[in-house]
């Protein structure tokens, strides 16, 4: 019980800085992100006129909120990221933001499918010449 009201107090202090929580954001579409984006920005520099208007710091309302618009425009672009992934999906080309970092060593080496080519001269050989089996019985 005593558990639950603290969280429940640490709730209303957060809701009431005005913190955003990103776990919230994902279920939101897109245009509601740009509008909370836009009333964050306002905020920012209301805040900012204030500051330098009165002598109240407001440092750290300030540090939320723009940890806040962080937060929202982070959310903005891994939405963008994932539709962009699902549209290149089957596409032979991606953008070479999207295909995998790597290091410039594994990018650079063969893919699978030209490890696996043999020329037609080698294929015969190794058909007619197969690898011999037999062994030599030591007395």
């Amino acid at each position: 019980m005593v558990k639950e009201k603290w969280d429940g107090q640490i709730a209303d202090r957060l809701q009431s800085s005005g913190k955003v929580k990103a776990g919230a954001l994902w279920s939101k579409n897109k245009d509601d992100l740009t509008k909370q984006l836009a009333e964050l920005k306002t905020e920012l520099g209301q805040l900012r006129i204030q500051k330098v208007t009165s002598s109240g710091s407001k440092s750290n309302r300030i540090h939320d909120i723009r940890k806040s618009i962080a937060r929202v425009l982070t959310i903005i672009n891994a939405k963008q990221r994932a539709q962009l992934r699902l549209f290149y999906k089957n596409k032979k080309y991606a953008p070479l933001d999207l295909r995998p970092k790597q290091t410039r060593a594994i990018r650079r080496r063969l893919s699978p499918d030209e490890k696996s080519r043999v020329l037609e001269k080698t294929k015969k050989r190794t058909v007619h010449f197969p690898q011999r089996k037999f062994a030599i019985k030591v007395r």
